[in-house]
């Protein structure tokens, strides 16, 4: 009977020493397929259609939105129909757009030939948005225009974008009212765009390079920030806290990649040190370009050898060790479930952008057996997969609640997203006009949004994990195209590398 007994129990502890090592083990186990990761691509990408101005093409598949602001710009006689709404509100602010549009076609230059079907999707979403940056930035002479909508008017209503009634004021930067950090970035995402259609639509992509070169040259010449010059109706909203600097580099990177023009080489060696070169930040962000453009620049050390850019990996490893526990100089914060956190406010932004350098820079190291060298520890481009992917899968729901922050994927994901368009009934449910004021009971209301807003990446939770579907705690519950830009190459990768169904 002892010998039952201590068998039993010997078979207990085992099972139960199993059940523990599988649920240690599940952080590390393959929570989703290549299907999975292809179908929330699919749905990433989507999202850009529900963030859509002007007027819409014929295979729009967000059908509940429709055509609106399709006179931006008329009362200032420039044309200036298109482009995107940043996230729940009805402004099209530059900087976030250009910010979106760069990371857009990062993702489909690094991880394009992982998109499959839905390459021609990713590219669509970019050209709706350098379609608007070229009439932006060539309208007049000396001047890019770089916001139409009154946020501060804007933000008083809740009404749907084919509502709008509020003042669609244009804002534009010129030699007297300079905007180095959006300019520059304009010309960063134009420059990167040309790149994506330099085979399949070579005038465009001429068309493309041409005007980020000429927006790039006046960036650099009338410098200062636009937040200095356009004041309260960018700030708080897309303040330049970090100043011009780094997106002048960040431009003058992507105008290397693009051109293969000596002079922007020499740009980077003359004016690196003084633009944030030597700096160690660690936040990749629509403001902060500074680890971005380290990343990109080391590209050319690890592949080709320039030696003008080792500096450039140094400063990069140290951008990655910042995000590896274990590393020697670790500082990154986690939540109790492993999501990186960074801030209460749309903190699942840097989650995204950090699992897109993070996997870009596995790209590049494969490209010669390097490592990431943090102090005495070395990490192979696998554990940098490894931690992206540990990212993208708690956004995609294995985290502690098993809610996918995903609106559209998996089983649970958010109902009440902090979005005018998906809260208020669509134009085809409710043609009659809906006031800036009537909107707020939707917005007040515990119900779901009655239009799905597929693909839209949420703020996320706080650093407890903690999630709150609630349309007014827009911290949270806001969807913005600068979180799902950097995801679209991320998701790309990880299709390619996990295993099929």
């Amino acid at each position: 009977m002892a010998h039952a007994i201590r068998g039993s129990l010997n078979m207990v502890i085992l099972c139960f020493t199993f059940f523990l090592l599988l649920n240690l083990s599940h952080n590390f186990a393959c929570a989703f397929t290549s299907q999975d990761y292809s179908n929330a691509l699919d749905k990433s990408i989507r999202f850009f259609e529900g963030q859509r101005s002007g007027k819409l093409p014929a295979n729009q598949r967000l059908k509940w939105r429709a055509d609106s602001g399709l006179s931006d710009g008329s009362g200032y006689h420039v044309d200036l129909v298109g482009g995107y709404y940043d996230a729940g509100d009805n402004v099209k602010f530059g900087l976030p757009m250009a910010f979106t549009t760069t990371l857009l076609a990062w993702s489909v230059i690094e991880f394009g030939s992982s998109m499959h079907s839905q390459l021609n999707n990713a590219k669509a979403a970019i050209r709706w948005s350098t379609d608007y940056l070229l009439k932006a930035a060539t309208a007049s002479p000396d001047t890019l225009y770089v916001q139409v909508g009154d946020p501060n008017q804007d933000h008083r209503c809740w009404e749907r974008p084919e509502d709008m009634d509020t003042p669609r004021n244009v804002y534009k930067v010129s030699p007297q009212n300079p905007g180095s950090d959006v300019a520059a970035e304009t010309a960063a995402a134009l420059a990167a765009a040309s790149i994506v259609f330099k085979d399949s639509d070579p005038s465009y992509s001429s068309t493309l390079l041409r005007t980020a070169q000429k927006v790039f040259a006046f960036a650099d010449k009338y410098r200062g920030s636009y937040s200095d010059s356009l004041s309260s109706v960018v700030c708080p909203f897309y303040c330049s806290y970090s100043g011009y600097s780094d997106e002048l580099l960040w431009g003058a990177s992507w105008l290397h990649r693009a051109s293969k023009d000596s002079s922007y080489l020499a740009y980077i060696q003359s004016n690196g040190q003084t633009m944030g070169a030597n700096d160690d930040d660690y936040s990749f962000s629509w403001d902060d370009k500074r680890p971005g453009t380290k990343i990109i620049l080391s590209k050319d050390f690890l592949e080709k050898s320039t030696q003008e850019f080792q500096a450039y990996k140094v400063h990069s490893d140290n951008y990655i060790c910042s995000l590896i526990p274990g590393s020697p100089s670790f500082q990154a914060q986690y939540t109790p479930g492993g999501l990186l956190y960074k801030g209460s406010g749309s903190n699942l932004q840097y989650v995204t952008s950090s699992s897109f350098l993070l996997l870009t820079y596995a790209k590049y190291l494969r490209s010669n057996g390097g490592a990431v060298s943090c102090g005495s520890s070395r990490f192979p481009a696998e554990r940098l997969v490894e931690l992206a992917k540990k990212q993208v899968d708690y956004i995609l729901g294995d985290n502690p609640a098993k809610i996918s922050y995903m609106v559209g994927f998996g089983q649970k994901y958010p109902l009440r997203v902090h979005h005018r368009g998906s809260s208020l009934p669509s134009v085809n449910a409710h043609p009659g006009h809906i006031g800036c004021n009537d909107g707020f009971q939707s917005l007040n209301s515990g119900s779901p949004n009655p239009n799905v807003l597929v693909g839209a990446i949420v703020g996320g939770p706080d650093s407890r994990d903690n999630f709150e579907d609630d349309r007014n705690n827009y911290q949270q519950s806001e969807p913005a195209t600068y979180i799902n830009a950097p995801l679209v190459g991320a998701l790309a990768f990880l299709s390619a590398e996990s295993t099929p169904k």
